[in-house]
């Protein structure tokens, strides 16, 4: 039997940035808050000295258990989904702090051209030069009015970096300045520049200095240690929700977190939403949390798969075209939009890259977004290439020259010389979104509670594929400039398929935001235009993906929505309609 609890003003699911933005910014406002997270209980204390290969990299402790529940994926309409169960290609945060505590902290703004791409791609080139298939569109919202956002997620998280040379204004500079340097980052960044590019370092959320937020948070410097990604910084020096935006939401003493609440389902009256169901998976027991406010912060796929299951929105139908909930997924994956590239192998130039950090490293954006002319490129959109010196373990970046054996004597005179003597470029591209690529639930496959899994299709068009093959060659190009003697070049095949194998953690859409009803799920502050006091926030809502890493542009749509949700319970209504009404 569902045993009901008492309202609250607000009842969040998932404890990640997302959510753990709007907790704070809601209870400073002096609102009550639950953020109900299906992990353990995670603190800062719980990290330190865990530098555990074993625990994190081979057995991911960090992340979500496939076994209990998981994705179903395919790449084409016609095939039979298959269940994901391997965290080395679904890296799926889970426990206090969500994928914030074990991500390397790369933090970019996306692009003006990003969040305009439709208006923008149909003045510069006219609509001809969008295919058939494609569903881009504009998220309703510019850059100019999102900026303050990122301004504030950069000054909470402390970010390091320094300023794009290609990137769009910013109204205060970054509140750290970047990482160390080192000889191959210098490298990448002479050779670039005599190139004609544009190189900047990174920016991070490992924090190169001490530093405290304008809640009152603190942070260490960084020191290098390489145990960034699948990780808790032990440190105290790579930002996460732990340190920063749940601390600052206990502080107020109006937050509540539940760990083990495996939420199942908005409850809701078909109007609005009048709480959430979730289980506790320690004892068994199945509670319903009633409150004013709902907010779905969970994963792209957490997000999408309540909404199917608690009935609420249109799910999207490929064949018809028709629908919104499940719409435009996208994301990097592996086998075409990162960690392909090149190689280099140098005879004669030694690099020690065992100290390093999640987002130590140097970008180019020459080629992101809109900057190149598309007039005569058989794509949209684009790529950034960069080097990034994340701090190599010894056995898994054991590179050796395409050709050699994988076993014996070669193989070991070849690990030994190289170990230090080897280099990767990448180009991480954009990946639009198309009528075939979607999420619904799958009909044959359920989770460890009995509901559906959540089902993938992603299907690579050509556009894809070319544009990944223009990505490898520019950084082809560039690794022959700094000076490799070998040269092993990512080959991108003309009829590559998604493998649906491959997932990492950076996939967007399902539940996307738009100006309207009509083209989207959410308006510009995450609201549901179905049910105004239900708001689902994070990567779901966006349109598509960037070149970039997404999470400094989900932080800042974080603290949009947050700003929305206080306006919402002082006035209630569709955001969007009263902004609109302010400015008439």
């Amino acid at each position: 039997m569902v045993k009901k609890l008492g309202k609250v003003d607000v009842v969040i699911v998932g404890s990640g940035w997302t959510g753990g933005i709007i907790a704070a910014e809601l209870t400073k406002a002096g609102h009550k808050v639950i953020i109900l997270e299906r992990g353990k209980d995670k603190k800062h204390e719980d990290f330190i000295g865990t530098k555990d290969e074993l625990r994190y990299s081979q057995r991911y402790d960090l992340m979500q258990n496939l076994h209990k529940e998981t994705i179903t994926s395919r790449s084409e309409l016609s095939e039979t989904a298959l269940p994901v169960r391997n965290n080395v290609n679904a890296r799926l945060g889970e426990n206090t702090g969500g994928a914030g505590v074990h991500w390397n902290g790369w933090s970019f703004r996306w692009l003006p051209y990003d969040f305009e791409i439709y208006s923008k791609t149909v003045e510069r080139y006219g609509k001809e030069k969008i295919p058939s298939h494609s569903t881009i569109q504009d998220w309703g919202i510019t850059y100019d009015e999102m900026e303050p956002y990122f301004d504030k997620f950069e000054k909470t998280a402390g970010i390091s970096g320094e300023e794009n040379p290609l990137g769009p204004p910013r109204s205060d500079k970054y509140p750290n300045p970047p990482l160390k340097t080192t000889p191959a980052i210098n490298l990448f960044t002479k050779v670039t520049k005599e190139l004609g590019y544009h190189p900047y370092r990174m920016p991070s959320a490992n924090v190169s200095q001490a530093y405290e937020n304008p809640d009152g948070e603190k942070l260490n410097g960084c020191v290098y240690c390489a145990f960034c990604e699948e990780y808790g910084c032990d440190f105290g020096a790579k930002a996460d929700p732990i340190i920063t935006v749940l601390a600052t939401a206990r502080k107020t003493g109006n937050m509540e977190l539940r760990n083990e609440a495996n939420v199942t389902g908005v409850s809701h009256n078909g109007k609005r939403a009048t709480g959430v169901i979730y289980v506790d998976t320690s004892t068994g027991q199945e509670y319903e949390q009633p409150a004013d406010i709902v907010v779905l912060a969970g994963f792209v796929f957490t997000n999408t798969k309540l909404l199917l299951l608690s009935k609420i929105g249109v799910p999207y139908n490929p064949e018809t075209g028709k629908g919104i909930i499940g719409k435009n997924f996208t994301g990097h994956f592996s086998n075409l939009s990162t960690y392909i590239g090149a190689r280099g192998f140098f005879e004669d130039k030694k690099f020690n890259l065992y100290m390093g950090t999640g987002a130590m490293g140097v970008t180019i954006d020459d080629f992101s977004g809109d900057h190149e002319d598309h007039t005569n490129l058989d794509f949209l959109h684009g790529f950034e290439i960069h080097f990034s010196q994340l701090g190599s373990r010894p056995i898994s970046n054991n590179q050796v020259p395409k050709g050699t054996p994988t076993w014996g004597k070669e193989f070991k005179k070849n690990s030994l010389h190289y170990t230090n003597r080897n280099l990767f470029i990448t180009s991480q591209t954009g990946f639009l979104p198309n009528k075939y690529s979607y999420l619904d639930l799958d009909p044959t496959y359920k989770d460890a509670l009995g509901n559906p899994l959540l089902r993938v299709t992603v299907k690579y068009m050509e556009e894809d594929i070319e544009r990944s093959k223009y990505g490898v060659a520019r950084c082809e190009e560039i690794m022959n400039n700094m000076g490799a003697d070998i040269v092993d070049v990512d080959v991108v095949q003309d009829d590559l398929q998604f493998d649906h194998k491959f997932y990492t953690d950076h996939f967007i859409g399902g539940v996307i935001m738009g100006p309207s009803a009509a083209n989207s799920a959410v308006n510009t502050y995450s609201q549901m235009w179905d049910m105004e006091n239900l708001f689902v926030v994070g990567g779901s809502s966006f349109p598509h993906t960037s070149s970039y890493n997404p999470t400094g542009t989900i932080g800042a749509f974080a603290y949009r929505a947050a700003e929305g949700m206080i306006t919402y319970l002082k006035t209630g209504g569709l955001l969007t309609e009263l902004k609109q009404a302010e400015n008439a």
